[in-house]
């Protein structure tokens, strides 16, 4: 009995490998048959979504120093130095900052900024040799970052996510394509219609 009962589990064995195997084997074969989809970084660089949190901006004369953004950052992050002026009755901001290399870019200091002081660009390449140097002050967050569309020396590329559905190779894509999926306003419309659509078989019965 129990040589049996190894040599069942021996075959349970092989039969599991061997379905494993193909598995693997089926996705290597899926794959061989598709167009790289590799970018050719920093030649090539992907155009971020419409809503892609990237480096903070910060506009030093809209600021009025209520800290709000300390308040609603998970970890209170922004560094906010000021003092009240007493001639103006009101307070005096002195420098703001904050420490990307810590930051999660939730951008609620962005959402509930009541002078809309801080805002969210398309930044991300924010790699540094040394964690200090992500730390940046007002005149860093300031600075206005240069987007991909507008860059001569690179090559935009929309994002894989918006491709059209059987399209997995970016490259000359024509402008306008549709995405993969269908947007809001369509799956709206459809709702819509299904939603008539039945009333209107609902009225004849009610009628008899």
């Amino acid at each position: 009995m129990t040589f049996l009962k190894r040599v069942s589990e021996y075959v349970g064995d092989a039969v599991n490998a061997a379905k494993y195997i193909g598995q693997g084997m089926g996705v290597v074969f899926d794959h061989m048959g598709r167009r790289p989809v590799a970018v050719q970084y920093p030649f090539e660089k992907l155009i971020p979504s419409e809503r892609f949190r990237g480096r903070i901006h910060f506009e030093f004369d809209k600021c009025i120093a209520c800290e709000i953004c300390v308040r609603v950052c998970p970890i209170d992050l922004p560094v906010v130095d000021w003092a009240f002026n007493p001639e103006l009755k009101k307070k005096e901001l002195y420098s703001y900052s904050i420490d990307f290399g810590v930051c999660i870019f939730c951008a609620n200091c962005v959402e509930f900024c009541p002078t809309n002081c801080l805002s969210v660009t398309e930044d991300y390449e924010l790699a540094a040799y040394d964690r200090h140097d992500l730390n940046y002050h007002q005149a860093a967050m300031g600075r206005l970052p240069s987007k991909v569309t507008e860059d001569p020396m690179v090559t935009p590329l929309r994002e894989f996510a918006y491709l059209p559905k059987g399209v997995i190779d970016p490259h000359e894509l024509p402008a306008g394509s549709q995405r993969a999926g269908r947007r809001p306003e369509e799956i709206l419309a459809e709702m819509r219609a299904a939603k008539a659509a039945k009333e209107k078989e609902a009225k004849p019965a009610a009628a008899e």
